[in-house]
């Protein structure tokens, strides 16, 4: 047999049935939809970088040194330099504008890049990359490095990534590839 015992100070205990799960549940799923999105946003604005030109990285000249970005310009094949013992490239990079307008007025990326590199006013800054010399380093191959600005104002590279001007030369039009 069992026995109920009653004292005067016991609370009522109720369930509220399915209502309050329910509650629980909603506010369970908002919080991890809410910790999601908090990852997807924090991680897109690291990961997120702006392609600086060389007259960008140098117009902000010291407030970017030590600071990680990524830029791109033309590669000046007379300064390329390898050493092999290090594994460690140099080479001068020259301003090509971000604007797709500019490119096209220029007659596309090939022809951009060239006009950089022939361009003695063109803005051009040093960049030093450790590792090994990448095949499609050669003049002017379009440099997109990521890395930082030393207070010496070279470009100490962590990555090197580069685009063959000759892989452009389709988008030019037949008077500037004639040379017309």
């Amino acid at each position: 047999m069992s026995q109920t015992v009653a004292t005067p100070n016991a609370i009522p205990v109720t369930r509220s049935g399915r209502g309050g799960g329910r509650a629980k549940f909603l506010i369970g799923g908002l919080l991890v939809i809410a910790a999601i999105i908090y990852l997807i946003v924090t991680t897109m604005q690291s990961t997120a970088q702006y392609f600086y030109t060389v007259n960008e990285i140098q117009a902000k000249g010291a407030s970017v040194v030590g600071k990680n970005l990524r830029a791109s310009g033309a590669v000046i094949g007379s300064t390329i330099q390898f050493d092999s013992a290090t594994l460690t490239v140099s080479f001068t990079m020259a301003n090509v504008s971000n604007d797709t307008k500019d490119i096209d007025a220029a007659g596309g990326l090939a022809q951009a890049l060239h006009l950089a590199v022939i361009n003695p006013n063109a803005s051009r800054i040093q960049v030093i990359y450790k590792g090994p010399k990448p095949d499609l380093l050669k003049d002017e191959a379009q440099a997109i490095v990521t890395g930082k600005i030393g207070a010496d104002g070279v470009f100490y590279a962590d990555e090197l990534l580069l685009k063959c001007p000759t892989r452009y030369q389709e988008q030019l039009p037949t008077q500037a590839a004639s040379g017309n």
